[in-house]
């Protein structure tokens, strides 16, 4: 009895105390300030980018799926990020015209920040700790390692960096 009690505080608490995404405003990449507030009733995927890296084509289905599904209440937000063997050296105007002139980029991008590490951004503080999210505790493993929230900004999975952003498990949670 003792041990189903702890494990129900435990829950209750973790429940009570989850965040949720709308919470932060961030810096996009040319300088402006990104409210996640506004993205309130839409699915989003976070995804952590880089310009240099073997998963960069992401960038191409990444923008696919954004388009198809924008207006269905879905938006995707990048993150550039060079904390994975310096795979995004890049400024944010620089990064900004790569993704532009390389893949047509039209999604959300924010001003590039660090995932992992003693300098870790807030937003990815709450994507990888359960005490914040509600969920689970995670580490990012690569770039382009993306997050599904639903449309209360709630954490509800993690998906590893390999698995291309149109795989049929994405897209089925995209369209429910």
């Amino acid at each position: 009895m003792k041990n189903f009690l702890y494990v129900l505080i435990t829950f209750i608490s973790v429940s009570v105390t989850a965040q949720s995404i709308h919470q932060f405003k961030v810096e996009t990449i040319d300088g402006g300030t990104f409210d996640f507030a506004t993205l309130k009733g839409k699915k989003i995927m976070v995804v952590n980018t880089a310009s240099k890296c073997g998963l960069t084509p992401q960038y191409e289905q990444l923008e696919e799926v954004y388009k198809a599904y924008k207006d269905s209440n879905f938006v995707i937000v990048g993150f550039p990020a060079n904390n994975f063997m310096s795979q995004e050296p890049g400024t944010d105007k620089e990064i900004a015209e790569f993704c532009q002139k390389n893949y047509g980029v039209s999604f959300p991008m924010m001003s590039k920040v660090s995932v992992k590490g003693d300098d870790m951004c807030e937003v990815y503080k709450f994507l990888t700790e359960k005490s914040l999210n509600g969920l689970e505790s995670s580490s990012v493993k690569w770039n382009f390692q993306k997050y599904l929230l639903d449309e209360n900004g709630k954490l509800i999975k993690v998906i590893n960096p390999g698995t291309l952003p149109n795989d049929p498990e994405i897209i089925k949670w995209i369209a429910e």
